[in-house]
């Protein structure tokens, strides 16, 4: 099963596809998706769609993981982050994969095993479960590669929920 985990924004996307194996999942890929901050939001936007569509093509998740858009004191950060995450969502569902959103303090908690944990636990912590030379950077990639092992961890339980039902 491949996971990928997506830490959603305008400028900065981070991405990570993990499979999942007994044992110790493995990063399979892990980076940011940019776009030209001078650039048309609509032309941003677009940008941001053919990369996501690239990366579904190359490495089809079964699940798509999503950082739960929550407030901000920015409204213009909220607002780049809602749409970026908006269109990875709806890419991914029209591809058939399932979507599910975790907010921040779940993907601390399940990574770290503090919802309150810092950037450098989170990355510190990805490194180790991952079995990686060096924690993922930027933050927004280690935040995407935790949002996927955030699933991993509830996937399980998610399952015998839905087969009790």
């Amino acid at each position: 099963m491949f996971v990928l985990g997506i830490d959603p924004g305008l400028s900065r996307c981070g991405y990570a596809v993990l499979e999942a194996r007994s044992g110790r999942p493995r990063a399979v890929a892990i980076g940011v998706i940019t776009t030209p901050p001078d650039a048309a939001v609509p032309v941003r936007l677009a940008e941001l769609h053919r990369e996501i569509r690239a990366l579904l093509d190359e490495l089809p998740p079964d699940v798509v993981a999503v950082e739960r858009v929550f407030f901000q004191h920015n409204v213009r950060t909220a607002m780049s982050v809602g749409q970026a995450s908006g269109l990875v969502m709806a890419e991914a569902a029209a591809r058939g994969c399932a979507v599910v959103e975790y907010s921040p303090n779940q993907v601390k908690e399940a990574v770290t095993g503090s919802g309150s944990a810092d950037k450098v636990q989170v990355q510190t912590m990805v490194q180790s479960l991952l079995g990686l030379a060096a924690p993922p950077r930027p933050a927004d990639a280690a935040d995407a590669a935790a949002l996927a092992l955030c699933h991993l961890a509830h996937a399980p339980l998610a399952r015998a929920v839905e087969a009790a039902r």
